[in-house]
């Protein structure tokens, strides 16, 4: 199975090969700062799965799980596409669930990072909540 998917402005596409590992929103400081005040939405690919085309702007930073992560957006409408680990144990790659063509396909099944969450914060009561992320292991959840 494939799905696919893109930017606001049509410039950037992907396609992943294969069911997605999981889905989690991530309430950290950074996902904040990214998604203008909320959480970001995740669907977890495995990152050889994933192909883009098209310009991608790339940022690199520590997180706070300290490690290294990539986080690519479109440099003309400056959508978030993704984000993945490049220094630290392996994980899936993060493909933002706004950017799928059909973001039905997985939905969250945590909430990570809930201690870093403003106390406003809408949260799925029936959603596990992690105070900090979840081990490193593409299992699904």
């Amino acid at each position: 199975m494939s799905h696919s998917g893109g930017c606001l402005c049509g410039q950037v596409r992907f396609e992943a090969q294969g069911e997605p590992l999981g889905a989690r929103m991530c309430w950290c400081r950074d996902c904040q700062r990214i998604a203008s005040g909320s959480a970001t939405v995740n669907v977890l690919f495995s990152a050889e799965s994933v192909a883009y085309t098209g310009p991608i702007s790339r940022f690199s930073m520590v997180a706070d799980s300290g490690n290294t992560v990539e986080r690519g957006f479109c440099p003309t409408c400056g959508a978030q596409l993704y984000s993945k680990t490049v220094i630290g144990p392996a994980q899936p790659m993060r493909v933002r669930a706004g950017t799928l063509d059909d973001p039905e396909i997985c939905p969250p099944s945590a909430v990570i990072w809930a201690e870093s969450a403003p106390s406003w914060a809408p949260m799925d009561p029936a959603l596990p909540r992690h105070a900090k992320g979840l081990p490193a292991a593409p299992a699904k959840g």
